[in-house]
């Protein structure tokens, strides 16, 4: 599996998860000039913006590790956007959801909630 399909399918595997845990999943690869906003999704009436990470070992540090700062502050340049085209007024979040595809096993998923707050 390339990083592109695993890429693919960590997304897949994120909004499966989001979903049984009762989120509505709103969009998927939002778009923002160079910012992407994989998965948009809403808890409660939180809108909550997902970036998912997959990684297929831990060499290289685990999935969750690789949203930096800079990626933080263009999902937050992409976020403003949404929000002002959907017009939301109300709470935002941003969370993360890691996917480490393991070997003869199931992918684990790790779901970090209210992660990052992006800073300018």
């Amino acid at each position: 599996m390339d990083n592109v399909q695993k890429g693919t399918a960590g997304e897949n595997i994120a909004a499966k998860y989001l979903q049984t845990k009762g989120y509505e999943l709103l969009t998927v690869n939002y778009r923002f000039e160079k910012a992407e906003l994989d998965l948009i999704c809403k808890d409660k009436g939180t809108i909550v913006f997902v970036e998912v990470k997959s990684r297929s070992g831990t060499e290289f540090g685990y999935p969750e590790q690789a949203v930096s700062k800079t990626k933080q502050k263009n999902m937050a340049r992409a976020a403003e956007q949404y929000i002002y085209e959907q017009k939301h007024t109300g709470d935002i979040r941003y969370d993360i959801v890691a996917v480490l595809f393991k070997p003869e096993e199931k992918a684990e998923i790790l779901h970090f909630v209210d992660a990052f707050f992006p800073i300018f």
